[in-house]
């Protein structure tokens, strides 16, 4: 891995750990981190009450990149991998489900955009 890439790598992972953090605080558990399956990967998997996310994290120099930085052929990744893990928790089916967002800078609160995008 060159350089540049772990760097990059070591970046989102932080993010990552600080976005699983926040999402704590605001009442949330992490069902899955890093969860990877055969059609995509998804950051993080949170539940409160009667409802999942899946949620993409995107670490950026600031917010507003970030939140630039989730494109449809990403969402559409998040979506098979969101299939993927209902086909696998059958009782999650039951819950509402949606498509979270989080953007996460240096020196900035993180933002949690609920419900960023539709899976139709």
């Amino acid at each position: 891995m060159s350089e540049a890439k772990r760097k990059a790598w070591l970046a989102g992972h932080r993010g990552e750990t600080l976005a699983a953090w926040y999402l704590r605080l605001k009442g949330y558990r992490i069902l899955e981190r890093d969860l990877r399956t055969p059609v995509g990967e998804i950051d993080l998997v949170i539940g409160r009450g009667a409802v999942i996310a899946f949620v993409e994290v995107k670490t950026r120099p600031t917010i507003e990149e970030a939140l630039a930085a989730l494109a449809p052929r990403q969402q559409a990744r998040i979506r098979r991998a969101a299939e993927w893990y209902l086909a696998a928790h059958p009782a999650a089916q039951a819950r509402a489900l949606r498509f979270d967002a989080l953007a996460v800078a240096p020196w900035r609160i993180p933002r949690h955009i609920i419900d960023a995008w539709r899976a139709d």
